[in-house]
């Protein structure tokens, strides 16, 4: 069967139910994940962080149908993915789905262009709307006039955002940071971090970020914490919130506001700014 099925109504783009995932069997198991729950809602810019082995690059993993897991229950956009057969699972991501790396992963010899067609080409499109909507994606991310350079010929922060435009050319549900400035220095580490904050804000993309940086991780209006294949912690960070509007080079329009009193002016619990049409409830910084 190559297509998706019609997934159930549902307010969340990704849910977790009881999700473990085992490697090996016996005495030789390794628990990487230990029944873990979450939901993330349309819209949310979500770090995930924890020490080396803590479960977090297993749940991206999942919830990129890269893997699937050993019980309980992933749903994107209302779809059992348990359901899907592998190629479904593939469909799943090429159309639904963008993936950026740490190590950027792009073809040596082709050119930025080329690289952000291809997602466009694996789905049929024709030449002339490829490259229509390649050179459309590089501008939007600050390349207009490097289009025809390779990889080779580019910074790391413009390889980075040959990678996002990449992930973004077919205008996925979700994008999927895996750890998008370890290779980059810190200029360009920020750079990198206002783009993705401006894809959220402005296109709604949902970002899910793996980060070992807490000062990447401050760009994230949630953190979800991992610790021996659970989740440890999930929610609002004070000083991250209070970090964020003073970023050194952060446009003003992706910084929270502060309300009066030294709240931060936030939206329901999917947790997004008040801004985007959900009942508005103030978060003091004082908060735990």
């Amino acid at each position: 069967m190559n297509t998706i099925p019609a997934g159930q109504p549902n307010t969340l783009v990704i849910e977790l139910k009881n999700v473990s995932k085992v490697y090996g069997t016996g005495p030789a198991a390794t628990h990487a994940l230990r029944g873990i729950d979450l939901g993330i809602s349309p819209g949310e810019f979500v770090a995930v962080m924890g020490p080396s082995g803590s479960g977090k690059s297993t749940c991206m993993n999942i919830l990129g149908c890269l893997d699937t897991p050993t019980s309980g229950t992933y749903v994107f956009q209302g779809l059992d993915v348990g359901t899907l057969s592998r190629n479904q699972r593939a469909l799943l991501r090429r159309h639904a789905l963008g993936f950026v790396f740490q190590g950027f992963n792009l073809l040596n010899r082709t050119s930025a262009l080329e690289n952000v067609e291809l997602p466009l080409l694996y789905r049929g499109a024709s030449g002339g709307e490829r490259r229509a909507q390649a050179r459309q994606t590089l501008a939007a991310v600050g390349l207009t006039g490097w289009e025809s350079h390779t990889p080779g010929e580019l910074s790391g922060g413009q390889q980075q955002r040959v990678a996002i435009a990449r992930a973004i050319v077919c205008n996925p549900a979700v994008l999927f940071a895996d750890e998008p400035t370890g290779n980059l220095d810190s200029a360009m580490s920020l750079e990198i971090m206002a783009l993705l904050t401006a894809l959220n804000d402005e296109r709604g993309i949902t970002v899910i970020m793996v980060t070992h940086e807490r000062e990447m991780a401050r760009f994230a209006r949630r953190i979800v914490y991992f610790r021996d294949g659970r989740i440890d912690s999930d929610g609002l960070a004070r000083i991250i919130h209070e970090e964020r509007v003073n970023i050194p080079g952060l446009p003003e329009q992706h910084r929270f506001p502060l309300a009066a009193g030294g709240c931060v002016a936030m939206s329901g619990p999917d947790t997004r700014p008040a801004s985007r049409g959900r009942g508005a409830v103030s978060r003091c910084t004082g908060d735990a």
